[in-house]
């Protein structure tokens, strides 16, 4: 959570719970942000919200005050078999830092927290809600695993939170969102609140579908970043890419910086050129196990791990004080999504400098960012002496059929496909068609091919 151009309006002058207002004022929070005194009114006075808002602009701490404050003015339900509060976040990463940020806010109000992910801690998760849980968060594959299973229910749910609903539709959820949200109270009987990198059609469908006229509000993105981000790109071959990004990492010698790729496999790949050339580095990506993750953010976050290099399944959701540089090592193919790279940066009110490279390969996607964010990117000459001299590791052989073999992100440009690539493969059980006049062997038999039957001209006399 960051306070992020602070505004006028203090936590002071909120009618919080105070039990609520002990937890805020030891998190450190004084001031709200653009977005926290554009929603907490609102909310607070039991209206829904579909929110616009960056991550690193507060909204975490905008719905978790709200909800804890709701949560707080009535008791709990004598027949309560499930949460209270049910948070909802498309990543792993995303939900572990709202359940951080939840329990140092919810201190002093004694509501049992819970978190529910994939890939770990099955068995003690389930373990946890069996026993009773009053603020629940989580992804929505875990959540409808217990659901189903019967370890709660969601007619207790008073306060429902969908957080970053655009990424739920990206990464495919939103049947799964749906399916939880059509079990939940009806919505007059619940306060309801939905942040959103941008308030889309598809998003808005959703918040009118499911939620009670929810008012919206819009912090504009570049707002956000624009300001505090010092952006450049450069133009380097693809060969001279990594010489050009070792030779920033040395000159600049930062502690804490995020590399950002298009594929799962070029991650993995940088990764092990970068410790080649004895810069400490992780890949960050889908595939990755989640307790490795967290010891990654882990690290990452106390300035172990220099270089954390990530897909765009990292790009949002994170918060990571003191990012000095984020580097678009492969510009992104969506433009929002540049956005999002860059805000890794520049947080709690810090500059920050965002570092591209429009390669020959991803070049295409940059007059779209830059119609999108509204400006044009300086740019920086590549000269001779920044291109450093590289150990390169060998890149690890493509297992064919095997998880390499596809495409590991959708970002990847098809338009950079060789044709084959689309052409359907024939069956393995086809044969070459034999030269005209050759005969087909099978074991010891020899069969002569059949000749094609001429058709026979007309007779005289008869049409044709």
């Amino acid at each position: 959570m960051t306070d992020h151009h602070l505004s006028t309006l203090a936590y002071a002058d909120l009618p919080l719970h105070e039990a609520v207002a002990a937890g805020v004022r030891e998190a450190g929070f004084t001031h709200c942000t653009p977005i926290q005194a554009r929603t907490l009114p609102l909310a607070l006075e039991g209206h829904d919200i579909a929110g616009q808002a960056q991550t690193g602009t507060g909204k975490t701490a905008a719905f978790l005050v709200a909800a804890f404050n709701r949560l707080m003015s009535k008791p709990a339900p004598e027949d309560q078999r499930g949460p209270r509060l049910l948070v909802m976040a498309p990543t792993r990463e995303l939900a572990v830092q709202i359940h951080a940020d939840a329990a140092l806010l919810a201190t002093h109000t004694g509501l049992r927290l819970c978190i529910a992910h994939g890939g770990t801690d099955y068995d003690k998760q389930r373990d946890a809600l069996t026993a009773g849980v009053d603020v629940l968060i989580g992804t929505p594959g875990r959540l409808i695993d217990y659901f189903k299973q019967n370890v709660f229910d969601l007619k207790s749910v008073e306060v429902m939170v969908l957080d970053e609903a655009d990424r739920m539709f990206d990464l495919g959820f939103i049947k799964d969102i749906r399916y939880v949200m059509r079990r939940l109270p009806p919505p007059d009987k619940r306060l309801s609140m939905l942040f959103s990198a941008t308030l889309s059609q598809r998003v808005l469908e959703l918040a009118y579908e499911h939620m009670n006229d929810p008012d919206l509000i819009r912090i504009e993105p570049e707002k956000v970043t624009a300001d505090r981000v010092r952006q450049i790109i450069y133009y380097p071959s693809n060969e001279e890419k990594l010489p050009l990004l070792v030779s920033l990492l040395r000159r600049l010698g930062t502690t804490r910086s995020m590399v950002f790729v298009n594929t799962r496999r070029e991650a993995e790949y940088l990764r092990d050129q970068l410790n080649a050339n004895e810069i400490h580095a992780e890949a960050l990506s889908g595939d990755v196990p989640q307790n490795k993750r967290l010891r990654m953010l882990r690290e990452f976050q106390a300035g172990k791990l220099p270089v954390l290099i990530g897909t765009d399944v990292a790009s949002r959701g994170l918060h990571v004080p003191e990012v000095s540089h984020v580097f678009n090592y492969d510009l992104p193919q969506d433009a929002e999504d540049y956005v999002h790279r860059i805000g890794r940066t520049a947080r709690a009110g810090a500059a920050g400098d965002a570092i591209s490279f429009g390669c020959e390969r991803y070049v295409m996607s940059l007059p779209d960012i830059e119609a999108y964010i509204g400006n044009r990117i300086p740019v920086g000459a590549v000269e001779s002496d920044m291109l450093a001299e590289v150990r390169r590791a060998p890149r690890p052989r493509r297992r064919p059929g095997g998880a390499d073999a596809r495409a590991s992100d959708r970002s990847r440009p098809r338009r950079n496909r060789p044709a084959a690539e689309h052409s359907p493969a024939p069956p393995a059980s086809a044969k070459p068609a034999p030269a005209p006049g050759a005969t087909s062997t099978q074991g010891n038999e020899t069969t002569p091919k059949k000749r094609r039957r001429r058709r026979k001209p007309p007779a005289q006399g008869q049409d044709s």
